[in-house]
């Protein structure tokens, strides 16, 4: 059998509660849908796929509770950009946010996440099959041929990538048929290659310069300390001294190794410690806003909204949903 997206996918999908569904008119009819089981949650996984070259999926669907994903899977390379969701990648650890990117190697050593249940799920992800990353594409262009392997890895984490989310976008709001259809999605799989190989090469012209062994454990140093300490006003003069660097070092580094400014990575750990507190706790939502580092509860609310996709009250109702 070709190892084509859709078988890759879906026997997974079978063994955790979807079942083949049929066209609720949500998206675009070339594709599959999957019903999630109404024990177990709700919404639909919809894939589209082109022969054992590529595929694109839309997720939509919620969890009523928490589910603990464990797949080893045949080798593919996916890129997901998340609109809503709560919860952790494992191997490494992760916080995966509203706007964040994901880029990653799936193969049968296995991917690993948590999902907190009762929050939506909704995100639009492509996923390239080998014979498309080896073979088509090597045969194709040959002397200009470039591995895409490494290109998606580095954009794992990723939060700032607008062109990529547009075209993600144009795939899921796509209703064309026929051969329009698979000419659409032919182009934008090619295009998302060519987009993610571009932002790559430009982003290691602005990081061109190496990190050290010291530089390295001086950033780990000062990471372990914001982890701590997230929740306090950290000044950027008191981290770079914790970091032994100057400012504008501190800063290039810290995102060249992070994906994301400091500012970004202490609201990402506001953000995780905020969910806990409004799934966990009866505390208002003043009172978590104080907690988690911010005096004003509006501030906290917008930026809880853009990491989640929820504000902080709908995702109080949602995850202590029965």
């Amino acid at each position: 059998m070709k190892n084509t997206a859709k078988a890759v996918q879906e026997p997974f999908l079978l063994e955790n509660g979807f079942s083949l569904g049929e066209d609720p008119a949500l998206y675009n009819t070339a594709g599959q849908y999957y019903k999630l089981d109404p024990q177990k949650g709700s919404g639909y996984y919809w894939l589209y796929t082109h022969e054992n070259l590529f595929g694109f999926a839309v997720h939509d669907f919620v969890f009523y509770e928490d589910f603990f994903l464990n797949c080893a899977l045949p080798e593919h390379l996916i890129l997901t950009y998340f609109e809503s969701v709560s919860g952790e990648r494992l191997d490494p650890y992760k916080r995966l946010t509203a706007g964040y990117m994901e880029g990653c190697l799936l193969n049968h050593e296995g991917y690993r996440a948590f999902i907190h249940k009762n929050i939506p799920i909704r995100s639009i992800g492509i996923e390239i099959m080998p014979e498309y990353y080896e073979r088509y594409l090597k045969e194709k262009y040959q002397e200009e041929y470039t591995n895409p392997q490494s290109a998606f890895l580095s954009i794992d984490g990723t939060i700032d990538f607008p062109d990529m989310v547009l075209l993600l976008h144009q795939v899921k709001n796509y209703r064309g048929e026929g051969m329009a259809a698979k000419l659409f999605y032919e182009g934008k799989a090619a295009e998302a290659i060519s987009l993610i190989v571009e932002y790559t090469k430009l982003m290691r012209t602005k990081n061109a310069h190496s990190i050290s062994e010291e530089d390295m454990k001086h950033l780990e140093t000062v990471t372990a300390y914001i982890n701590d300490h997230f929740a306090f006003d950290l000044r950027l003069e008191q981290l770079s001294k914790i970091a032994c660097m100057g400012t504008t070092k501190l800063k290039s580094t810290f995102k060249e190794v992070h994906k994301c400014t400091i500012t970004e990575y202490i609201q990402h750990r506001r953000m995780g410690q905020a969910e806990h507190l409004l799934s966990n706790t009866e505390l208002s939502i003043g009172q978590i806003s104080q907690i988690v580092g911010y005096d004003s509860p509006s501030r906290f609310s917008v930026l809880f909204r853009k990491s989640t996709g929820l504000l902080p009250y709908e995702y109080r109702k949602l995850s202590l949903r029965k």
